[in-house]
């Protein structure tokens, strides 16, 4: 089975601390690769099964020409239930026409039907510290599909198969929201142009204008988004950190004497500023991690089967939560993991160190990494498996 890539393999030859202090949040890098290198991320007989096989709503699934969605109504029928409502089905011959004339189809979140994809997405997430979406786009024309934009979230895009025309703005706001005080400018003629080849992986900021257009063949890419924490978001969390205060939690003194409000300011400044120690930067993203949600995999028929682990010590375990954190100290190991606190003996430290990169593992190395007796190492992968945090096989 080949590897899941890593941030490393899609940043190389820069190094992964490289791409962080130089690239990321910074400027668009583009990084080529050999052709065919991701081809086993997403076959074309994969994705036809995919399209076969789930019941994909728009706007998760959706077709675009010339910066303008096609209604959904021309390549898709809502098909009656035998108890209530309707499911959409996908009609074969309307929707290769759309992608015959030009159009660019877009998969939302398709890391939840791939498992390749999905190991790509929990990569990443455990490598940039954040939770990675993956969408899909491929088409066939010579248009494109989305008129020149930017978008409010990092992302790495990965070319999978064929080619792809990128125009390059460049930013006209350091660093735009989703919700800001004001939108970016317009931006001027591209500062680059490029075709981004089979194999090659782009890297483009929050920001960041560019166009993208089809070159006249097949061309499927993978868009992986993601958005690093920012000052705003350290805020509202301070925010409901701040709850626990009365005088944060009081009526603000509308109605009362001037100086009751400068004396009500005063104490929420300072309470503020105590709030705002020095690794308080720290404490946010090492809460931030530790409440990210596990990834959904089910490891039937184990999983609901008292014992839970099959009997072979070759039996191999994946750990599902990419951005758990473990604290260390006075003979015990700490787990922050999808929003909970797990509390081990240090004998466990190198069983959970092994886990934590999310990769398959054995059961009979993990055995070997402690100093625990076999069955014990069988029930604290039990116990893991049973709070959603370890899936089997």
């Amino acid at each position: 089975m080949p590897e899941t890539p890593t941030l490393a393999d899609l940043v190389a030859p820069l190094g992964v601390s490289q791409f962080f202090q130089d690239v990321q949040g910074e400027t668009y890098r583009r990084f080529e690769g050999p052709a065919g290198r991701f081809a086993d991320l997403l076959p074309w007989p994969a994705l036809n099964a995919i399209l076969r096989q789930h019941r994909l709503e728009f706007p998760r699934l959706r077709l675009a020409l010339d910066g303008t969605p096609v209604p959904m109504e021309s390549y898709t029928d809502l098909v009656p239930t035998r108890r209530s409502g309707t499911v959409p089905r996908l009609q074969a011959a309307p929707f290769t026409e759309h992608l015959r004339g030009g159009a660019t189809m877009v998969l939302d979140a398709i890391q939840e039907l791939s498992d390749p994809i999905g190991d790509l997405a929990r990569s990443l997430e455990h490598d940039l510290r954040e939770s990675v979406q993956v969408n899909l786009y491929a088409g066939w024309g010579v248009t494109h599909g989305f008129d020149v934009h930017w978008d409010d979230h990092d992302a790495f895009i990965i070319q999978v198969a064929g080619r792809k025309r990128w125009r390059m703005h460049g930013p006209t706001r350091p660093a735009p929201l989703h919700r800001d005080v004001e939108q970016p400018e317009r931006p001027g003629e591209p500062i680059d142009d490029f075709v981004l080849e089979d194999g090659d992986v782009l890297y483009v900021p929050r920001g960041h204008w560019h166009d993208v257009t089809a070159v006249g063949e097949m061309s499927l890419h993978l868009t992986l988004g993601f958005s690093p924490a920012t000052g705003i978001d350290l805020v509202s969390w301070l925010a409901d950190k701040l709850r626990s205060s009365t005088a944060f939690r009081q009526d603000l003194p509308r109605f009362g004497r001037e100086e009751e409000r400068a004396a009500r300011a005063a104490t929420l400044r300072a309470e503020l500023e105590a709030a705002l120690t020095g690794d308080v930067v720290d404490r946010f993203l090492a809460e931030r991690d530790s409440s990210a949600p596990a990834h959904p995999r089910v490891g039937l028929p184990w999983a609901a089967t008292p014992g839970l682990l099959p009997d072979g010590d070759e039996t191999e375990v994946r750990f599902l939560v990419p951005r758990a954190v473990l604290e260390e100290g006075e003979g015990r190991v700490t787990l922050l993991a999808d929003g909970k606190r797990f509390v081990f003996a240090g004998a466990a430290s190198p069983l959970l160190k092994a886990l934590l990169d999310g990769t398959p593992q054995a059961v009979k190395r993990l055995a070997e990494l402690s100093e625990l007796d076999r069955g014990t190492v069988r029930a604290f992968l039990g116990e893991l498996t049973t709070q959603g945090l370890l899936s089997i096989g």
